[in-house]
């Protein structure tokens, strides 16, 4: 009977062992390359799906005709004089604390170091 062995060298593979392992590792990241952008595409498709929807509005959107760029005049239909608000009138003193900005630390759920939760 004729030895079929193959000969490999002697602390690892042979030279096919090598190259099936890179080709092996070669096709794991092809196939991982596919999913992903099989996963892209799909959430493409999706968001087009979603944004593309013809008759579908919102019910708090309305239509602002008077700043529309077709109008007219576009933006000079606006509340008549007695309505808009005076920006240079004087703020009362009992309002000042509540006009006044905030300047205190950021409110956050996590604690400050060192401070204890009481």
């Amino acid at each position: 009977m004729a030895d079929t062995r193959k000969s490999h060298r002697a602390g690892g593979k042979g030279r096919k062992g090598k190259a099936a392992s890179r080709q092996d590792r070669t096709v794991g990241v092809q196939l991982i390359a596919a999913a992903g952008a099989a996963v892209a595409l799909g959430a493409t498709a999706l968001a087009v799906f979603f944004t593309r929807r013809k008759g579908v509005t919102n019910p708090a959107e309305h239509a602002v005709p008077d700043l529309a760029a077709d109008a007219p005049v576009p933006g000079t239909n606006r509340a008549p004089d007695a309505f808009r608000p005076d920006p240079t009138a004087p703020v009362p003193p009992e309002l000042r604390e509540s006009l006044r900005p905030a300047t205190g630390p950021a409110p956050s759920l996590a604690a400050d170091r060192g401070s204890t939760i009481q």
